[in-house]
């Protein structure tokens, strides 16, 4: 049985920016025990406080209320009628900062998200924010759960050597975000330039 540590709430107290980048090579994971599905963060978006591209830029609404949560909750949301996308709040409470998990590398529970991406090869699985939700069955009844909580259903959670992973699948870039028409061109996609499950230009 696989045991992992969750991330402290502290991890996700600076900006998505500085949180982005943080998170390349730690694990995002579902379940517990055999039912353990997960895999390898590289790659992230931020989406900061003064970012128009922000889900959360006009204010809080029902839809976007989890962004102004504390420091490591979820905000899961549902986006082009048919994909859900899990981000991280940062910062403290009310400023609506966020880190999008774009892709994966796969490395919990193979089997069960090779039924769920049936047909597709692995290296497909998880290499996008919608494709990774689909192979884990993130969905928005996750909105909202403490990512911090060893109990809950998602989780962060730390790689015991995390500068192994990076030096496996980095290194590391920045760039411009893409899917976004707003801001685009700003430099907050980060990503493990060397994995082959990072999403799409």
């Amino acid at each position: 049985m696989t045991t992992l540590a969750c991330m402290e709430r502290r991890f996700f107290e600076p900006d998505a920016a500085q949180v982005a980048a943080a998170l390349l090579g730690h694990y995002l994971v579902v379940g517990h025990g055999d039912s353990l599905r997960g895999g390898l963060i590289v790659e992230t978006e931020a989406y900061r406080v003064d970012d128009p591209a922000s889900h959360g830029f006009r204010g809080e609404t029902a839809r976007n209320r989890s962004m102004f949560g504390e420091p490591g909750t979820a905000y899961v949301y549902f986006i082009y009628g048919n994909h859900h996308c899990v981000n991280v709040v940062c910062r403290e409470r009310g400023l609506a900062e966020a880190v999008l998990i774009r892709a994966l590398a796969p490395r919990f529970g193979m089997e069960a998200m090779r039924r769920c991406r049936r047909g597709l090869p692995d290296r497909q699985w998880t290499s996008g924010p919608g494709k990774l939700c689909a192979a884990l069955g993130i969905d928005r009844s996750h909105d909202g759960l403490d990512l911090c909580d060893s109990t809950s259903a998602v989780r962060l959670a730390r790689h015991p050597n995390v500068a192994e992973a990076r030096r496996e699948q980095g290194p590391i870039v920045s760039g411009p975000r893409v899917g976004i028409s707003k801001a685009a061109t700003w430099p907050l996609r980060f990503r493990l330039a060397g994995s082959v499950f990072c999403s799409g230009r």
